[in-house]
């Protein structure tokens, strides 16, 4: 599977950007759970925050191999960046394609330029791999509605200025989910303390209490009893980029692997002379490249107007479940100094865990493909 010239070039510029911009920032982000805002700023120089936004309000409008590319190469920096531009872009999609032309000119050339960040906040605190269990509510109150409920582990919770919000129209009707966008700073919309996580810690990961939020009617995304599908239609794109990401910290990890291993004596030589050294390298090593291939092969088929639901679960399962096997071995090649902090590899550890939780676990994704393979 070839890349273009230019899906090469915007790797590359990528690639530059992570490892001189972002992984010098990754382990102080880590360790005191701040989000590096200069890198952000620098994401948005480098027109990557306007990465699924259209061109005519600004963005790059990037296809979606292209959109993987990115993804793996900034996670190669740091997961906790690619994570937050990833739900960014979740919630620029949203407003490029359910908004009407209105909102799209209101929200989308600033995001577009990387401010106001956008949440996304479809899972609550009982409504986790089952939406359809939500109980945050949107009543019609004349032209507007009124927003309660709670939402939980939204990235981006505290530095956002635009959440995507999903919730009920009828509280007693599961087939009423509906999708609203609701400006950070409207009364009753407040932000809880940020989440101690074992890693991607930093990124701010909070809940987000809605208490009598009212919205104009002009901030519905989609028509009533039409979001779920939206947030599933928009959730499998969203698994593509978690793919992309995973395969991006297992590579991160292989490397980091292989310089240990050529460099680290031990009997007299590298311990890269050990059989059963190789032998793990080698496993990592083809772990990677054939997340990398189901993730290309899932964005292709998107990118082709093709149902790639299935295609998108493979790649998310396998890439993830991958990173955390490929990161596990990096830390035992490492042996003791992997179990330090001052090497990377235990962060892409525990970073590489969350990959198989959010935007649908392992076993959802499981699910979707036998589901698939049955019908």
């Amino acid at each position: 599977m070839d890349l273009s010239a230019d899906q090469r070039a915007i790797r590359d510029v990528v690639r530059e950007f992570a490892v001189e911009e972002i992984r010098p920032t990754a382990r102080e982000g880590d360790r005191d759970q701040s989000f590096p805002e200069n890198v952000w700023d620098g994401l948005a120089d480098v027109d990557v925050t306007g990465l699924t936004t259209p061109e005519a309000y600004g963005g790059f409008d990037a296809d979606r191999l292209t959109y993987a590319l990115v993804n793996e190469e900034l996670a190669y920096g740091a997961l906790s960046v690619a994570t937050a531009l990833s739900v960014h872009c979740l919630v620029t999609s949203c407003i490029a394609e359910f908004g009407d032309e209105t909102l799209r000119e209101e929200w989308l050339p600033d995001m577009a330029s990387g401010r106001p960040v956008g949440a996304f906040a479809l899972s609550e605190p009982q409504a986790g791999s089952n939406p359809r269990q939500m109980a945050t509510v949107a009543r019609r109150e004349g032209d507007e509605y009124v927003i309660d409920g709670e939402k939980q582990w939204i990235t981006n919770g505290t530095r956002s200025g635009v959440v995507v919000v999903f919730a009920k129209t009828d509280l007693g009707d599961d087939d009423s989910i509906t999708q609203f966008l609701v400006p950070k700073d409207t009364a009753g919309l407040s932000v809880g303390e940020k989440e101690d996580k074992l890693g991607l810690r930093a990124s701010d990961t909070t809940s987000l209490t809605f208490d009598g939020v009212r919205i104009p009617e002009r901030y519905r995304l989609t028509e009533e009893g039409d979001g779920l599908a939206a947030a599933l239609s928009i959730l499998t794109g969203g698994r593509l980029g978690i793919a992309a990401q995973a395969v991006g910290v297992a590579q991160s990890a292989l490397d980091e692997a292989l310089a240990y291993a050529q460099e680290r004596e031990q009997f007299d030589g590298p311990i890269a002379d050990i059989q059963s050294i190789r032998h793990k390298l080698a496993e990592m090593a083809t772990t990677v490249q054939a997340g990398r291939l189901l993730t290309w092969d899932a964005a292709e088929r998107m990118e082709r107007g093709e149902d790639a639901r299935r295609a998108a679960s493979m790649a998310k399962y396998f890439a993830s479940e991958g990173a955390v096997d490929v990161a596990n071995e990096a830390v035992q090649i490492h042996g003791g100094y992997g179990y330090m902090t001052e090497f990377p590899v235990e962060r892409l550890y525990r970073d590489a865990k969350v990959t198989t939780i959010y935007e649908g676990t392992s076993e959802i994704q499981r699910d979707i493909v036998a589901r698939d393979l049955l019908e």
